[in-house]
């Protein structure tokens, strides 16, 4: 049943922040027994802000706002449409509705007012990304909207603790310059899907920490930049830190027993043998923490798995010394096939094994729904480029 009197405009600042950072702190993201809680930290479009096109909406009853959604445009790398590589896609995020006003189509009407929104500004594909178990998100972009299921990526979770990791001796990390980061991002990931057009102002933007190399030592990085023909190593890997907990920190409601427990095991260690320094206590996130995304990471050579595990570790000894409130690392790699999620440290418990995108043609609709429907068929085998931007 929808509600009658229901208004949908542009966010306005000056009248709707404070609603709708309190809409925001009463609405959990995820399941229900392990939901986490944004605070935005006084600007409700923190997580747009940086993204080339971006818009916020709001649903109004009454003096009430009982929905909000982002949406944000960009143009990518993707591979539906084999007569072009390029598309100009629009990313939904951010959908909330109020609680007590749920199973009133107040988030099928943001989404469609949104997806105007995008035709508008010629988007030929929509996308989003929504947790595997969070069944009314699911049925309601899929069933109702017309969404197709895309890929499954894996969200990967470590906790940050005090006790730092010791960095492999036969491992060089360097720190590359944005230009050099740049050029390699085009050249071994520029072909992936997804892959954003505008890197230069991800890698540049203040929120981006650097982008690091790893190599064996002895063996030399070469200026690997346009016009210049550098010999590198055989086996290497790349990575970039985004610093999320600048724009929006998260808390968790309800945990899972097991969480719980463990969480209460480590503290009682840590109590009765105060010595035993093992640094694996499991962080409190009960209170607001911020967190490091990884992102562009990426291995060349047969033994570049142990380049990507020393970089992890490189960036969660950054982390513990930030003094930020960093409590964990993130990152977001392919599905099943994806050989990287076998080098990333990350606990289980933490983990999301199976994220959900889905994708929506908005032009040439029909023809565009056949090439997607296929394309589904066989999942891209490479690697997806998560942009930091849109977490």
């Amino acid at each position: 049943m929808k509600l009658k009197n229901l208004t949908v405009r542009n966010y306005i600042e000056e009248v709707d922040k404070a609603r709708v950072e309190d809409l925001e702190r009463r609405c959990g993201v995820g399941p229900e027994d392990h939901a986490f809680f944004t605070d935005t930290m006084g600007d409700p479009i923190c997580r747009i802000r940086n993204s080339p096109m971006y818009n916020m909406l709001v649903a109004e009853f009454g003096s009430e706002i009982v929905g909000v959604i982002q949406g944000s445009i960009k143009v990518v790398t993707i591979h539906i449409n084999p007569a072009k590589n390029m598309a100009k896609v629009g990313y939904i995020l951010g959908l909330r509705v109020s609680p007590r006003h749920r199973h009133n189509g107040i988030g099928s009407t943001l989404v469609h007012h949104l997806e105007q929104w995008f035709v508008a500004n010629g988007v030929d594909f929509a996308y989003m990304a929504t947790e595997k178990d969070n069944l009314p998100s699911v049925n309601l972009f899929t069933e109702k909207l017309g969404f197709i299921k895309f890929a499954s990526p894996t969200i990967l979770v470590h906790p940050i603790h005090q006790i730092p990791f010791q960095l492999p001796s036969r491992i060089e990390i360097s720190k590359l310059r944005i230009e050099q980061a740049e050029f390699l991002y085009r050249k071994f990931m520029g072909s992936a899907d997804f892959f954003p057009l505008d890197i230069d102002k991800v890698l540049g933007s203040k929120l981006s920490l650097g982008t690091w190399v790893a190599y064996p030592k002895g063996e030399t990085w070469g200026e690997y930049r346009e016009g210049v023909q550098a010999v590198i190593p055989d086996s290497w890997a790349m990575l970039s830190v985004w610093n999320s907990g600048e724009v929006f920190k998260l808390r968790i409601g309800k945990q899972t027993a097991s969480c719980f427990l463990y969480e209460m095991y480590s503290r009682l260690v840590d109590r009765l043998f105060p010595w035993f320094k093992s640094g694996e206590v499991f962080p409190d996130l009960s209170d607001p923490f911020g967190f490091y995304f990884m992102y562009g990471v990426h291995q060349e050579g047969p033994r570049s798995g142990n380049m990507v595990r020393a970089l992890c570790k490189f960036v969660h000894n950054m982390a513990s010394k930030s003094g930020g409130g960093c409590k964990v690392i993130v990152t977001e790699v392919g599905g099943t096939g994806d050989e990287l999620r076998h080098h990333i440290p990350h606990w289980k418990l933490l983990s999301c094994p199976e994220d959900l995108w889905c994708m929506k043609p908005l032009r040439n609709e029909e023809m565009e729904t056949a090439r997607l429907r296929e394309m589904t068929k066989t999942p891209p085998a490479g690697a997806l480029f998560v942009d930091p931007r849109e977490v």
